[in-house]
């Protein structure tokens, strides 16, 4: 068996069944097939996409309850913070997209249709399409390209010529230039919606600034803890005062207050109910003399006569 040289590949055999490199037309389809998943899919839920969609500044798509949920995880998520290459921490760095159904788009379809409300053409892979920021109204690229002016289409709102996002870019240019964006927003502490960064410049200390306004601005879950510490909610006598709940102009916070308060509550009238702490304590009237019903810790002990000479 063996060294009759049968065995040896021959050079034509090896480039025969070398790996080649995929063509254009391959490349192109998997492009595409990577594109009608991202448009279709929540990434980090997998779940079909369903309005309220929002948008971070790169232009990927999410499920608004997806986003929800991962800024009030109190948990770190490594692969949704991979995912989102720590680009959302709040909910001023997502803008909701607001996308136009087709008409002939069915309820037993499994995914939404959407469309451009000027040209009619559906938005998806395939072709270039475009949102607003901030009023996140989404057009397809032809439309706003070849109409003019500086106001949304559907609402009128102004809006700046750097601020038309590009959904799901391909294009190195339109990757590149929504990444100088973000940098030119940072400078200015703002976020990817206009708003500004929690922190950011403008006058006043931090306390003042915490102040006046956290409870009138907040809309996540972490901004709402600060709420509740920089509120009068917990005065001297240890009751929540109801008047500092309704001076939160904000219905979400003053919602999400009241319930954390609420809870606060009932975790301390659990631990003073608790049976091992009352026994500690004895139940008897104050006013009435101790007699034989005094606790264990006097049981059992008198002051002699002569001492209390």
């Amino acid at each position: 068996m063996g060294n009759d040289g049968g065995s040896i590949p021959t050079r034509r055999e090896l480039v025969k069944e070398a790996a080649r490199n995929p063509t254009t037309a391959q490349l192109k389809e998997t492009l595409h097939e990577r594109q009608q998943h991202s448009w279709k899919t929540d990434p980090i839920s997998n779940q079909p996409l369903a309005q309220p969609v929002v948008s971070d500044s790169s232009g990927t798509l999410y499920n608004k309850d997806t986003i929800l949920e991962y800024l009030t995880s109190p948990a770190p998520n490594p692969e949704t913070d991979r995912i989102t290459q720590g680009a959302i921490k709040s909910l001023r760095d997502v803008v909701e997209v607001k996308f136009e159904l087709a008409p002939e788009a069915t309820v037993e379809a499994r995914h939404e249709v959407w469309r451009c409300p000027v040209t009619g053409d559906e938005l998806g892979p395939g072709a270039r399409a475009v949102y607003l920021v901030p009023c996140g109204h989404a057009f397809s690229g032809t439309a706003i390209k070849e109409v003019s002016g500086e106001k949304c289409l559907s609402c009128e709102m102004g809006f700046a010529e750097n601020d038309v996002i590009t959904i799901l870019p391909m294009a190195e240019k339109d990757v590149a230039r929504l990444a100088v964006r973000v940098r030119v927003l940072r400078e200015k502490g703002l976020a990817h919606s206009l708003k500004k960064v929690s922190g950011g410049g403008g006058g006043g200390g931090k306390k003042r600034k915490k102040r006046d306004e956290v409870p009138t601005g907040v809309t996540d879950a972490a901004t709402t803890v600060a709420a509740i510490k920089h509120t009068n909610l917990t005065p001297l006598n240890g009751t929540h005062d109801p008047d500092a709940v309704a001076s939160i102009n904000n219905a979400l916070t003053a919602s999400l207050t009241a319930k954390v308060l609420e809870e606060s509550d009932r975790a301390k009238r659990r631990k003073l109910q608790n049976q091992n702490v009352q026994s500690l304590f004895s139940s008897r009237d104050q006013s009435k003399p101790i007699g034989k019903s005094s606790d264990f810790m006097t049981r059992g002990y008198s002051v002699p006569s002569e001492a209390k000479r």
